[in-house]
């Protein structure tokens, strides 16, 4: 994990989240981190979209109750290091190489299979379908069955939510809650617009997306998953007031809210509304102060010609020193404001981490020739570098990790 010594402190401030990412007694490792994978289709049905559907529904209830969960774009990109196709069905031992490569605790996995309504062999909507969840523990090298759940197909996404329980009351036994509470924070999605959001993931071009996912914003205006996802295509696409519009729509109890928070903040920031930018990072960053956010945030302050701008490079700086954006960012800073020694010094760091950094070469030459900035460059957009990244999953570990070894 990158080196986040400046926000030790914030994380002792942190204690509701913190202890909600505290494991029960039995975890051994002080932290319990899952990936849940897409179910197998044991069925001759071609009803494949079902498996991605409830890797998709459990992780976000689990990770609602805390628990650390990989997220699918680090899923896909662990099974493409290890040359898996994302769709096969996975061995024992593939699933081990895949919780490995992302160095989480447990993998959950599992089958589905659709049995027709009598009498008909392709009318689903009368079908039925069996879930069963199994969950592989890495620090014991066991796997065990971690719930079943059976019913209509028709009812598929409350079967998800009731199988996620399951799983839950598997991982965390002393701190799932009732399951009719369970159940009330994860309302069920009405099944043609699950449907449409999975294909709309799996789809291969950028138009199939847009179509599926669109439609199933449409079908279900309150279910978060396509909101983020189109808002994430158009950001994508560079159509910022297209991906803020959506973005803005997220719900703050989804998973995936605080990350549209991000991005929400870049789209403004792209659209030129500083100030709204700035409100929306800096809310971002009393809940989440990772580097990137910080570093955003104080990018956005120096649009707004901010004092409090460099204070913002220099904690983005010390949560992780060897980042050559952050080390210009705070050279530039410094720069502008003519103390071109201290400017120097961070500049040549830049050159240290990154030989080819031709703007950063530049400034370093200036500051040493002492040029301040000149009178037209001080009409011009400034030169401050944003960061694209968002990694949630390290400021919980984080936090997770201190309030641990607190206890």
């Amino acid at each position: 994990m990158r080196r986040l010594p400046a926000l030790l402190v914030l994380a002792a401030t942190a204690p509701s989240l913190a202890q909600s990412l505290i494991p029960t007694e039995h975890d051994n490792t002080g932290i319990l981190s899952v990936v849940v994978l897409p179910f197998s289709n044991r069925s001759r049905s071609e009803l494949d979209w079902v498996g991605e559907s409830l890797g998709e529904r459990i992780s976000e209830a689990v990770a609602g109750q805390g628990i650390l969960v990989v997220d699918r774009d680090a899923r896909l990109m662990a099974c493409q290091r290890l040359s898996l196709a994302p769709s096969a069905r996975l061995t024992r031992g593939s699933l081990i190489k895949i919780a490995e490569e992302l160095d989480v605790a447990v993998a959950v996995s599992g089958e589905y299979e659709v049995f027709p309504a009598p009498g008909s062999t392709s009318d689903s909507s009368h079908a039925s379908i069996r879930l069963e969840a199994f969950c592989l523990d890495l620090r014991r090298l066991r796997m065990e069955n971690c719930g079943v759940e059976q019913g209509s197909l028709n009812s598929l996404s409350e079967l998800q939510s009731r199988l996620a329980w399951q799983v839950l009351r598997h991982l965390h036994p002393d701190s799932v809650p009732a399951l009719a509470e369970f159940l009330r924070d994860n309302p069920p999605v009405r099944l043609d617009a699950l449907e449409q959001y999975v294909r709309g993931l799996l789809a291969e071009t950028r138009e199939q997306k847009h179509r599926f996912l669109a439609q199933s914003a449409r079908l279900a205006p309150d279910f978060s998953a396509p909101l983020f996802e189109l808002g994430r295509l158009h950001f994508e696409g560079k159509q910022y007031r297209l991906a803020a519009g959506w973005l803005e729509k997220v719900r703050p109890a989804s998973s995936k809210y605080w990350r549209a928070q991000f991005l929400l903040g870049l789209c403004r920031y792209f659209t030129g509304e500083f100030a709204v930018a700035e409100s929306v990072l800096a809310r971002l960053a009393e809940q989440l102060p990772l580097n990137e956010v910080l570093n955003n945030l104080a990018v956005v302050r120096a649009r707004l010609n901010r004092p409090d701008a460099l204070d913002g490079f220099l904690q983005a700086l010390e949560g992780d020193p060897d980042d050559p954006d952050f080390n210009f960012n705070v050279g530039y800073s410094l720069w502008k404001r003519g103390e071109f020694a201290r400017a120097a010094d961070y500049l040549a760091r830049v050159l240290e981490l990154a030989p080819e950094d031709d703007e950063a070469a530049l400034l370093l030459k200036r500051c040493q020739q002492k040029q301040a900035p000149r009178a037209s460059e001080a009409q011009r957009i400034g030169r401050e570098r944003l960061k694209l990244n968002f990694d949630e999953r390290a400021w919980r570990e984080l936090i997770a990790r201190f309030r641990k070894a607190d206890h």
